[in-house]
């Protein structure tokens, strides 16, 4: 089991808003220290402002997860700092919306490079670090876009399901290996981000998220619960559940129900102008927010995650006794390479 979420040092890659940020302050109110990271260096000062005001301990860490090699120095600023890294979360991500034939290459391209290769950036930093901390876990934030493809969003969607993928794989080659170490995705459904503001857009006005639309909050304890408690993925949301049955048994009924300007279009439309300012080349100067300007109703919980989403799946513990064999059978061949044995030498008793 991970260490106690109050005794863990967590970086989070993508801390400056929205659910990174919620995280980077739920971590930080049950006593981890938090290293934050981000491109926009004014939000990230902010949060460890608050972070701090408030008792907690947190550092920010100015990083783009494009780069390889700023994300490595993160991890290594992160042990410096705090001696370990318990908890990697995987957050940083944007967004393109529009009809594919209207989004250009090089838009396409910089979407994958924030919202898939800097995750891989991200668990090639990490996983050293976590095994010289002995083990821990490690956390990728995908959405309900990489289990049910929407329309209109097909950069990000793409993406998402590109990450779920990542971490399928993943998760096999670290049981094989018998690594300490748990991996958890997580699939929250609409969030009243900053997201969505952020975003480039080609629909002629400001995008929204669909209804229902959870707090970031709810998807902030739901990382936090995966620090202590993981699991192979946790659903964030009731929208999330629907996801999975419709993907799974009415795939073509989905799409038709998408296909429905109401639904798949119109819905997406927020009633004012896009403002021209988007985060997909560079950070978005300013301080900072959880929660973006959408104005209708949040949901604050979700019985869906509590009671469903979070569950631990009989595979998920056969998994993990499989890992702790594979784990085994690495002590015991290092100590046989090592010349040591594989049992304390029996005591003899002279007379």
């Amino acid at each position: 089991m991970p260490k106690p979420v109050s005794e863990q040092v967590v970086v989070i890659a993508g801390a400056s808003s929205g659910i990174g940020r919620a995280a980077a302050l739920e971590f930080a109110g049950r006593g981890a220290k938090v290293v934050c990271a981000a491109r926009g260096e004014q939000a990230l000062g902010t949060l460890v402002d608050q972070i701090r005001s408030a008792g907690g301990t947190a550092v920010a860490v100015p990083t783009d997860v494009t780069d390889a090699a700023a994300v490595r120095a993160l991890a290594e600023t992160a042990e410096r700092a705090f001696g370990r890294v318990d908890t990697w979360v995987n957050n940083a991500a944007v967004g393109v919306w529009g009809r594919i034939e209207e989004i250009t290459p090089d838009e396409f391209e910089r979407v994958m490079r924030v919202n898939l290769l800097g995750q891989v950036h991200g668990i090639q930093a990490a996983l050293p670090a976590l095994r010289r901390a002995g083990g821990g876990v490690l956390i990728g934030v995908a959405s309900v876009e990489g289990i049910r493809a929407v329309p209109l969003h097909s950069p990000y969607t793409t993406s998402k399901f590109a990450v779920r993928g990542l971490y399928d794989c993943l998760r096999m080659e670290l049981a094989q290996e018998g690594a300490p170490i748990v991996v958890t995705t997580i699939l929250p459904s609409s969030t009243a981000t900053p997201f969505f503001e952020h975003s480039r857009t080609k629909l002629g006005g400001m995008a929204k998220p669909p209804p229902p639309v959870y707090a970031p909050q709810v998807v902030a304890r739901a990382i936090v619960y995966a620090a202590g408690h993981p699991r192979r993925e946790i659903a964030v949301g009731g929208t999330a559940g629907a996801a999975y049955l419709g993907q799974r048994f009415f795939p073509a009924l989905t799409d038709v129900i998408f296909s429905i300007r109401r639904i798949g279009a119109d819905m997406l439309h927020a009633d004012r102008p896009d403002n021209g300012i988007d985060n997909l080349d560079g950070p978005i100067d300013g301080p900072g927010r959880v929660t973006g300007e959408y104005a209708g109703r949040m949901l604050r919980h979700s019985a869906y995650t509590w009671l469903i989403g979070r569950r631990r799946r009989p595979g998920e513990l056969a998994l993990s006794g499989l890992r702790r064999l594979h784990g085994l059978a690495r002590q015991r061949q290092k100590a046989v390479s090592a010349g040591r044995p594989l049992t304390p030498p029996a005591v003899t008793r002279g007379g």
